[in-house]
């Protein structure tokens, strides 16, 4: 099979193995965001695919010295951003119940991904990072998990930085309200009111 040439700029071969090189040790990275944007194994491993498709078609506009790790992060989120405003408008009638019965069952074992994951947050907070709103799950994961810049966030998201810091600001405070009413609730059965005569 005859392999087409690459259209674009063509970079000299150590580049284009360097450029190489620095997205693909970038791939738990993305992928551990994946799975937080769609909650969805599937769905995390086909959008880093689509990620990295979409990166190493533009390498050529890439420009060296630039932050690689923020731009893939940012074709991530606009490649999410794109397949969720697609899926709205081509909205297709589903089983839920099928799909329930198809997902990932715990009695399986856990995943590769899962055990990752895992060994990354401990499981009180990836609930509560979980269950907070889509707009300060992403930004509270990309500061805070991926460590990434206000003003990188802010070009990921196509949002004003000012908007960045206050979903931030918001996401922690919920998140740390989660926490605090999770461990207050599991103390309270020890530290509740005893019976008279006990």
């Amino acid at each position: 099979m005859a392999v087409l040439p690459f259209r674009g700029r063509s970079a000299p071969a150590p580049a284009a193995d360097a450029f190489t090189e620095g997205c693909l040790a970038q791939a738990d990275a993305l992928y551990r965001t994946a799975v937080r944007l769609t909650r969805n194994l599937s769905a995390a491993e086909d959008l880093v695919q689509d990620t990295f498709l979409k990166a190493f078609r533009a390498a050529g506009r890439f420009e060296r010295d630039t932050n690689l790790r923020a731009w893939l992060f940012t074709i991530l989120m606009n490649t999410f951003r794109n397949r969720q405003r697609d899926a709205a408008r081509d909205l297709v009638e589903v089983d839920s119940e099928a799909v329930e019965r198809a997902e990932f069952r715990p009695e399986q074992g856990s995943s590769p991904e899962q055990q990752l994951l895992g060994a990354t947050l401990d499981a009180e907070l990836q609930d509560a990072l979980d269950a907070l709103p889509d707009t300060f799950r992403q930004a509270v994961w990309l500061r805070d998990v991926e460590e990434f810049s206000y003003a990188d966030i802010a070009s990921m998201l196509g949002i004003p930085a000012g908007t960045v810091m206050s979903r931030i600001s918001r996401g922690r405070r919920l998140l740390f309200e989660r926490l605090t009413a999770g461990r207050a609730a599991k103390c309270e059965p020890a530290n509740g009111p005893r019976l008279k005569g006990h």
